[in-house]
């Protein structure tokens, strides 16, 4: 399937895997509608778009936990941004790294708030239009974590075994309609997201990837381009993927 001129909306696009999304459908011509918080970190990311050849741009600084500005950038978008074809619900963190018991209550909302509820306020805005033109395609960014909990990790994993809910809920509830839906679950990737996890401290994020190949913000990428461009008919319910130095959200190979 061509992406050539078709509106694809990315979520947390200003870094990551968002930003290497973007960047994959603007080189084959996609229209990039792309949302983020932070406004200069997306218009960096708008600019490369343009030069890798994405026919068009528009960015929206959007925190995706508000709904009603998730509601209200999406019923004012300019009529030629209207018919988004492609949506890739990428916006989520992970906040801290402690045991369930000894939390703060302030990363369990963080992260419930974005990977969870926002994800549904966006997806609860972008897919009626899909439903009425009769086109579409729904894409969630999950994770290993949504499938097998590890230490340490209970709310994020919880966040992302909501994800897989979602996702297939939705998937079952768009029967009998062209609207396609997938779930991209990676494991390890080396991005700003255990730096973001960590509150900005470089060494603990760095001793995540210690002895391990992780994969890139393109790999995933890669992953999300595959599914949406297979034929109309075709329906990629979900697309695990790992480095090969890693079995699940548990088992690591570490070299040293």
């Amino acid at each position: 399937m061509s992406l050539k001129g078709k509106i694809v909306f990315i979520t947390g696009a200003s870094s990551g895997i968002g930003a290497a999304t973007a960047l994959a459908f603007a080189a084959e011509g996609a229209r990039l509608l792309l949302a983020a918080r932070r406004a200069g970190k997306l218009a960096e990311v708008a600019s490369m778009a343009l030069e890798k050849g994405a026919a068009a741009v528009h960015s929206i600084d959007l925190d995706v936990r508000d709904h009603r500005a998730v509601q209200r950038a999406i019923d004012e978008l300019p009529e030629e941004w209207a018919a988004i074809e492609v949506l890739v619900n990428n916006a989520g963190l992970s906040r801290g790294l402690d045991k369930l018991y000894m939390g703060k209550v302030e990363d369990w909302d963080e992260m419930i708030d974005t990977n969870v509820k926002g994800l549904l306020y966006v997806t609860r805005a972008v897919t009626p239009g899909m439903v009425v033109r009769g086109r579409g395609h729904v894409v969630n960014m999950g994770s290993t974590a949504g499938e097998l909990t590890y230490p340490n990790g209970a709310v994020y994993c919880a966040s992302k075994a909501a994800e897989r809910a979602v996702n297939d809920g939705l998937r079952q509830d768009l029967l009998g309609t062209p609207v396609r839906v997938t779930s991209i679950d990676p494991g390890m990737v080396e991005t700003d997201f255990s730096l973001v996890r960590f509150r900005g401290d470089t060494e603990l994020a760095n001793k995540v990837y210690k002895g391990v190949t992780p994969l890139r913000a393109e790999d995933v990428a890669d992953a999300i381009l595959w599914a949406v461009s297979r034929p109309a008919h075709v329906n990629i319910a979900r697309v695990v993927l790992t480095t090969i130095d890693q079995a699940n959200s548990l088992l690591f190979h570490r070299a040293g």
